[in-house]
Order: C-alpha cells, then structure tokens, then sequence
C-alpha cells in the first residue's frame, strides 16, 4: 500500500509540473492585450522628465501600435505648455505625441485659474473640463495604469 501511495504521488506530482509548463507556454504565446497608461504631470520641473518617460515608454513597448498613452496636465507645469512661451524642441516633442495617437489633457481648472483657453495651448491638447484629477479618475476606471514619474 505504501509503494502504492508514492508512485501515485510521484505520477500526480509529474502530471502537475506538465500542466504548468503548459499552462505557461499558452500564455507566453497568446497576445497580450494593449497596455494602456495615465501619466500624471502637475510639477513645472518634471515637464523634460515626464516627456522623457513616455518617450522611452514608446520605444521599449515598440511604439504606440503596443500600448495606449494618455497624459494628464494640471497645475504649474501646464505653463510649459502655453503656445505664446513654449520652447521649440518641447512644442516637436508634443506634436510627435499627438499623431502617435497620445491623449494630451489639460486641466480646465488649470486653464481658468491660468487665464487660458484651449487655443492658448500646444495643437493637440483637449480640455479635460471636469479637472485634471477627475480625467485621471475616469481613465483609471476604464483600465488605465496611473504613473506620477
């Protein structure tokens, strides 16, 4: 009976390492789905930085067939974004964003209490008139991974 007992171990034992090792194997083949992130931005000093994140987002997913971007703007670093003072390279920086498909968000609590309108913006900002952090809220519950570089 005991010998019994031990080869009936050892055959679940083996029955369950196949089962994994098959297990693993379907999901390393099946496609992913399509990652899909919020980027925070609220910090003046972080605008170079945030931009650089989501550039190097694009470039390790393989570009923006692979994952879904959206970046929130509120606060003071929404200055750097004012047409009227931007600098030049962050203006190419935004307009790439923007025909990659990047969701580029403007607080509307921002934009009033900095005396902006939508057309005082970089091309390819909307206006999230709700607020920044209710744009985040939404996006969040539609799946979104929320990032505060």
């Amino acid at each position: 009976m005991h010998r019994r007992n031990i080869l009936w171990g050892a055959v679940s034992a083996l029955s369950a390492v196949f089962a994994a090792s098959r297990a693993s194997a379907a999901s390393e083949a099946a496609p992913s789905a399509k990652l899909k992130v919020v980027y925070h931005l609220n910090d003046l000093d972080k605008v170079n930085f945030v931009l650089g994140n989501i550039q190097n987002h694009l470039d390790g997913v393989g570009g923006p067939d692979h994952v879904t971007i959206a970046l929130v703007v509120h606060g003071q670093a929404l200055r750097a974004f004012h047409s009227a003072s931007v600098n030049p390279e962050l203006s190419r920086r935004i307009g790439q964003f923007s025909k990659a498909g990047i969701e580029l968000a403007a607080c509307g609590n921002t934009m009033k209490s900095q005396n902006v309108a939508l057309e005082d913006l970089l091309p390819g900002f909307i206006a999230a008139d709700r607020g920044g952090v209710v744009r985040i809220a939404e996006l969040q519950s539609q799946g979104y991974l929320y990032l505060r570089p």
